[in-house]
């Protein structure tokens, strides 16, 4: 109990600084070479389970304050998103996208949460990742997950790859350049075909995907703040901040009760001060280039 104590309490101090871009030098000449060559990168190891205790215990808190606490405000606690639309939900339900980058700390921190928050999202509420390609690393890792949900492996290896990257070491995350084949090596553990993998991460539809995330990503920021990870919207209308990363989780699960209530036909029963400054929804998200701040 003391071990979950110390927990919450660390994941309550999180401070919500965001990962943005610093991208280490490439892996260039015999280095690329060697690391391309016959990579292996074991799997990661097992989900630790008092951690995982600790998260949901943490994610059951910040939803009893939900319904408990005021109403979030605008400009403190989240920002409107011009013309907000979901990134991929279809009408009838509330969707929760997060952006977030494999390589980014402050994700990795507080994924065990994401992850207890999730599997208690009731059937109308959508869950979407949406990783950050602020270049570099960060690039190819946002490639190898959309490779991996288009072969089905993202349930298996989200958290894997958190693991291995902060927990194991075993890849490099900021920390250096990981190649193609060495990211593809850590998949092949959860049963894709190395090859394939990074053909696949290569490919124009990957790229496509890529491109679409930018661009999203960027109109979430059209306020202008700085662009950073984790980043967490809802319904494609809403921003959220939060002071720390319990206070973040609580505003999440606010602006999900009043957007699920909108669905019913019910008045909510706090609505977000100033949400009715929100803009009509446009048809499609704006087009700009992403860049990091």
């Amino acid at each position: 109990m003391t071990r979950m104590r110390h927990a919450l309490l660390l994941l309550a101090l999180l401070p919500l600084a965001a990962c943005n871009r610093e991208v280490p030098a490439p892996v260039t000449g015999a280095d690329a070479a060697t690391a391309a060559a016959g990579a292996t990168v074991a799997a990661a190891s097992a989900e630790d389970p008092q951690k995982a205790a600790a998260a949901a215990a943490a994610a059951q808190k910040a939803e009893e304050e939900a319904a408990r606490l005021p109403p979030p405000v605008e400009g403190t606690d989240f920002v409107v998103v011009p013309n907000g639309q979901p990134f991929d939900t279809p009408p009838g339900k509330v969707e929760v996208v997060e952006f977030f980058g494999y390589v980014c700390p402050f994700c990795a921190g507080v994924e065990p949460q994401v992850a207890a928050m999730r599997a208690k999202l009731p059937p109308d509420v959508n869950f979407v990742l949406i990783p950050a390609a602020f270049g570099g690393p960060w690039d190819n890792y946002a490639k190898a997950f959309y490779t991996a949900e288009a072969m089905g492996l993202v349930q298996k290896t989200h958290e894997a790859m958190f693991r291995a990257i902060h927990i194991d070491h075993s890849l490099k995350g900021e920390g250096g350049m990981d190649t193609p084949e060495e990211i593809a090596a850590f998949y092949a553990n959860y049963g894709a075909d190395p090859k394939q993998f990074v053909s696949s991460m290569q490919s124009f539809a990957i790229a496509t995907k890529i491109n679409r995330a930018r661009q999203y990503m960027t109109a979430a920021y059209a306020n202008g703040d700085q662009m950073g990870t984790p980043t967490f919207l809802v319904n494609g209308k809403y921003r959220v901040k939060g002071k720390s990363a319990d206070d973040m989780f609580r505003i999440i699960n606010q602006l999900i009760r009043i957007e699920r209530a909108k669905l019913a036909g019910a008045t909510p029963a706090a609505a977000p001060a100033a949400a009715s400054a929100a803009p009509a929804a446009s048809p499609a998200p704006a087009t700009s280039p992403a860049t990091a701040g």
